[in-house]
């Protein structure tokens, strides 16, 4: 039956009962009746829900079903709920689509997570520097700047899903799990480095979770790993140097551009490192927010980080045989002499 599906599809598209039955011709109480899987729409009726709410009518029927436990947003406070059931909406849908994927290759070539073993213990915010340390070692990162954070945790078994829902900028990220898997949703609408230290933050949780001193904040143990993570200490002592009176914003912006933490989170980070005292942070940072370079940094932004995975993986099981092209065309949302087109790169520039 229809029904849930048609629930979540209409909350996705953030349209009420009676705006979608005038969009396919039926009263809005028919359009209960679907959901509650009383009634089942005529052939035409299901085409027309369908286009009203941008799915293919593939997503009606997909037997796969899962489910998101154990959310935490991090959103602002006053993000309304129909929001939130948006954003939401949209996560099932890909991440029913990765599952739908993993159910149908023998051994899915991506590995279960799995927390770094003996990790050193945190009982104070300090404490982080040496875990981020510690976890960077044991996935052999060195100390120099990561290039694509989004490859890295796919790599390590996260699942990394990017929300482009219009509603997406009312939220930094989300963290769940399904069957097991943990997911990470960032928002496509926030620059690189926003996105960045938003899956550094979310991994923070990954490994903070339960192992904390109740007088630790793990919020504040996240932001801390985060920035740790994304910038080592080694790495901002050889830049900025290990005491100074003054920062310049030209190098904060290089150093954005070299390691993708947003140049605010550097400014924090080097009093954090008590590279900068108190006082001097305090005083750039009104200097820094005078300019209004807190709602948007200057020059060009930190590039979005992108997730290529799923759409790879499609290919390479057509590709392989494992799924069918229809399948694929079906897990990819296009129809399929689009997809046949694609996979043979017809169309495409020299």
């Amino acid at each position: 039956m229809i029904g849930e599906r048609l629930k979540r599809a209409r909350a996705a598209a953030g349209l009420s009962m009676e705006k979608l039955g005038n969009a396919v011709g039926v009263s809005s109480n028919m359009i209960k009746k679907y959901e509650h899987n009383d009634s089942m729409p005529s052939s035409l009726v299901l085409i027309k829900l369908a286009d009203s709410l941008s799915v293919r009518t593939e997503f009606f029927f997909r037997p796969n079903k899962i489910h998101l436990s154990s959310v935490e947003y991090r959103k602002k406070s006053n993000t309304p709920q129909k929001v939130l059931a948006r954003i939401t909406a949209d996560v099932l849908d890909q991440a029913e689509r990765w599952f739908e994927l993993k159910n149908l290759w023998p051994n899915f070539p991506v590995p279960d997570f799995s927390l770094p073993a003996n990790l050193p213990a945190v009982q104070s915010l300090d404490d982080i520097e040496q875990l981020s340390i510690a976890v960077r070692e044991q996935w052999q990162l060195g100390l120099n700047p990561l290039p694509d954070l989004i490859d890295l945790l796919e790599a390590k078994g996260i699942l990394v899903i990017i929300s482009g829902s219009d509603q997406a900028d009312k939220f930094d990220g989300l963290q769940a799990q399904v069957e097991g898997q943990p997911v990470i949703v960032v928002s496509s609408q926030w620059p690189g480095c926003r996105q960045r230290f938003t899956l550094a933050h979310e991994l923070g949780h990954l490994l903070l979770h339960d192992h904390l001193p109740d007088n630790l904040d793990e919020e504040q143990a996240c932001n801390r790993f985060a920035s740790s993570f994304l910038l080592p200490a080694e790495g901002a002592i050889e830049h900025l140097g290990k005491q100074r009176h003054k920062i310049d914003w030209k190098e904060l912006f290089l150093l954005k551009h070299e390691y993708g933490l947003s140049m605010s989170s550097i400014l924090y980070r080097s009093k954090n490192l008590g590279i900068l005292t108190e006082q001097r942070y305090k005083s750039l940072f009104i200097e820094f927010s005078s300019k209004g370079w807190r709602k948007q940094e200057p020059g060009r932004q930190y590039p979005p980080e992108q997730t290529l995975l799923f759409e790879q993986l499609v290919y390479r099981g057509a590709g392989e045989g494992l799924i069918s092209d229809a399948k694929a065309a079906e897990l990819l949302q296009m129809p399929l002499a689009e997809f046949r087109k694609s996979k043979m790169m017809e169309g495409a520039l020299a």
